[in-house]
């Protein structure tokens, strides 16, 4: 199949490289993508990053609130499409959508399946402490992440990776596999195996109160929180009643000024030889960059010269 039809859904930018794959190998006639939400400093309704790419290429999309209604079946029914791809869409495909395409319905997942099924597979793969995960190209049914795997991809989590650089390599990785295998899967060459259900974990949609750091869990933890929780949902603490951002940190088992952090209750602020410190359950944490509420971000040793009592207080 030379240029085969294909519909299109998603939503953020991890989803940009697949449709720019489909726009350059597929015929594209019509792109699903979720409505305009507020963004941006200002939280003004703007369309999502699908939605700019989409239009750009002057393609049909639509922004249904949900695909159950006869009336968005026939429209895409009316498309005419070979296969539809899904990449971080955001809901779930109903049945009369998933029997449309001949060819079926195919998403693009960022996490080697059964692992991470849900909605947050990449903050929940750095904050376990995983040392690789990857992409995988799954055959869709009616439940959550649960169709056969048609195809995938592994990729090494960095040290250093946060959800925000780790999506990012991973949407490459997305699109590239895709490149690679939609041809074969039009073809018949790909026979899909299903999912080991012995082997699932679940990354359940992020939520803002995940962020509050606790003083009292393992330094190595927190600084995988720190790195799975950016951008989104954040990470914090609070100083004398305000929020506390805290953006970059490093994990440190000890230092000479604390050889043994279980004599400091968990949260006290402590200058080091390393930097400004704080203890936690197990091991320190260094602090690298924080922002203070209504503040702009900044260096931890920026932010101790104009906080007079941080060094010695203790973090709730």
């Amino acid at each position: 199949m030379s240029r085969p039809r294909v519909i299109f859904m998603g939503t953020p930018e991890f989803a940009l490289p697949s449709l720019q794959v489909l726009l350059d190998t597929c015929q594209v006639v019509g792109v699903v993508t979720q409505m305009e939400r507020p963004r941006g400093r200002g939280l003004q309704a703007r369309p999502s990053p699908v939605h700019t790419l989409a239009l750009q290429h002057q393609l049909p999309v639509i922004t249904p609130p949900s695909l159950r209604q006869d009336d968005v079946v026939e429209h895409l029914r009316s498309w005419q499409a070979d296969v539809i791809v899904v990449a971080a869409f955001g809901m779930l495909l109903p049945p009369a959508v998933l029997e449309l395409p001949p060819y079926g319905c195919i998403n693009v997942h960022a996490s080697l399946l059964p692992r991470w099924r849900g909605a947050a597979p990449v903050a929940a793969a750095i904050l376990a402490g995983d040392e690789r995960t990857g992409v995988t190209l799954m055959q869709m049914d009616a439940s959550l992440d649960s169709g056969p795997i048609i195809r995938q991809a592994e990729w090494p989590i960095a040290p250093d990776d946060t959800q925000e650089t780790l999506s990012r390599k991973l949407s490459q990785l997305g699109a590239s596999l895709l490149e690679q295998t939609l041809p074969d899967w039009l073809d018949g060459r790909i026979v899909p195996r299903p999912q080991d259900e012995t082997q699932v974990t679940w990354a359940p949609p992020l939520k803002k109160e995940q962020g509050r750091i606790r003083w009292e869990q393992p330094a190595e933890f927190i600084a995988r929180q720190v790195r799975a929780f950016h951008p989104w949902p954040g990470t914090y603490t609070e100083w004398r009643g305000a929020l506390l951002k805290i953006l970059k940190v490093r994990a440190i088992a000890t230092s000479p000024e604390i050889p043994d952090p279980s004599t400091f209750p968990p949260g006290t602020v402590v200058a080091t030889s390393e930097g400004v410190c704080v203890v936690t359950g197990a091991g320190i944490v260094q602090l690298v960059e924080v922002q203070l509420a209504g503040r702009r971000p900044m260096t931890a040793a920026e932010f101790v010269r104009g906080a007079r009592g941080f060094i010695g207080s203790r973090l709730p």
